[in-house]
């Protein structure tokens, strides 16, 4: 229920509004495009692929400020979700919620996001990639889960998720 509500209030919409920013988007949706007819195989070869994933990105063709309020106004749900006593301090759900935290701190404390030096951008860029690259692989256990056991979930998930050509919740 835990990773169910994360995905639901914040990580569905990181996945959609970060992946138009990468370089490499496309080879990311060939391989995290989950369809109705997915295998355990499947799952376990993109499963693969995500744990290994390295997005490429420019974090300055990115709207920081959008992504800083997002985050902030997101604040009090994640410590909410860290306290969670069922938490395991280094599971990955756990460090995908340390990485989300430690971006949204990383853009508080600046007073500006414009005309950053290129090493801050590129530090920025890699508390980016570390948050997709456990945000996109804890992504493909969560929707695995869902097809086992809450098929109607699994449904909303095939229809909505960014790494198909036409996302849409409308039911063809």
């Amino acid at each position: 229920m835990v990773v169910g509500a994360f995905f639901s209030e914040i990580g569905n919409r990181l996945l959609e509004d970060l992946l138009p920013h990468f370089d490499n988007r496309s080879e990311i949706c060939s391989h995290l495009n989950v369809t109705q007819n997915w295998t355990k195989k499947d799952f376990r070869k993109a499963d693969r692929f995500a744990h290994q994933l390295r997005v490429e990105v420019d974090c300055r063709n990115i709207d920081l400020g959008a992504l800083k309020a997002f985050l902030e106004d997101k604040r009090e749900f994640l410590l909410t979700l860290l306290e969670n006593p069922s938490l395991l301090e280094h599971d990955r759900f756990t460090d995908l919620l340390w990485a989300v935290t430690h971006l949204d701190e990383e853009l508080a404390v600046r007073p500006t996001l414009i005309d950053l030096p290129l090493a801050d951008w590129d530090h920025l860029a890699g508390d980016i990639k570390r948050l997709y690259d456990h945000l996109a692989s804890e992504w493909l256990d969560y929707v695995q889960h869902l097809k086992l056991r809450y098929p109607f979930l699994f449904s909303l998930v095939l229809r909505t998720h960014p790494f198909q050509e036409q996302p849409s919740p409308i039911v063809t």
